[in-house]
Order: C-alpha cells, then sequence, then structure tokens
C-alpha cells in the first residue's frame, strides 16, 4: 500500500466514521474522536481484506473502497452500540 492509499484510507474511514455516527440512532454519547478512530481502524481492515482477496490493482480500487466503506459502517454502529450511554445525574 503506497502513501496516498494510506492516506486515502484515513480520510476515507473519518469520513465514513462520522456518517455511521449519523446512522446509529440515539447513541450521542459515543465521543466524535472514538467516531473517526473507528472509522478509520475498520478503513484499512478493508484495504487489508481486499489485499488478501487480491481485489487491489495498485491504483484505485472500487472493491477496496467498498471494503472499506462497508466495514467502517459496521465497526462505527458496533462500537457506539456498545458504548456505555451517558447518564444524567
Amino acid at each position: 500500500m503506497t502513501i496516498g492509499g494510506l492516506a486515502a484510507a484515513a480520510v476515507l474511514g473519518a469520513a465514513v466514521g462520522v456518517l455511521g455516527r449519523l446512522v446509529a440512532p440515539g447513541r450521542e454519547s459515543m465521543p466524535v474522536w472514538l467516531t473517526i478512530a473507528a472509522g478509520i481502524v475498520a478503513a484499512f481492515a478493508g484495504t487489508g481484506l481486499a489485499q488478501l482477496f487480491g481485489l487491489t490493482e495498485g491504483g484505485w480500487s472500487l472493491w477496496e473502497t467498498i471494503f472499506q466503506l462497508v466495514l467502517a459502517a459496521v465497526g462505527v454502529f458496533l462500537v457506539a452500540a456498545c458504548w456505555p450511554k451517558r447518564t444524567r445525574s
């Protein structure tokens, strides 16, 4: 993976992380930094998965982007579901 690919995965993961937060209803207690971090980690996992299946061609790959988007959305949703809710005192 090139430096450009790493940067693209990080930016895409951060963007999908924020979008994934909007998809997870009622989970506003999850901090924004954790949302972005979960999206980035899942996007890198999507890149690794695409490379594992040999779906990368050395440049931009549609399959790699699809794996990044899907795993980032699922990752953010799972972290949001497991994150404890804030209690009002």
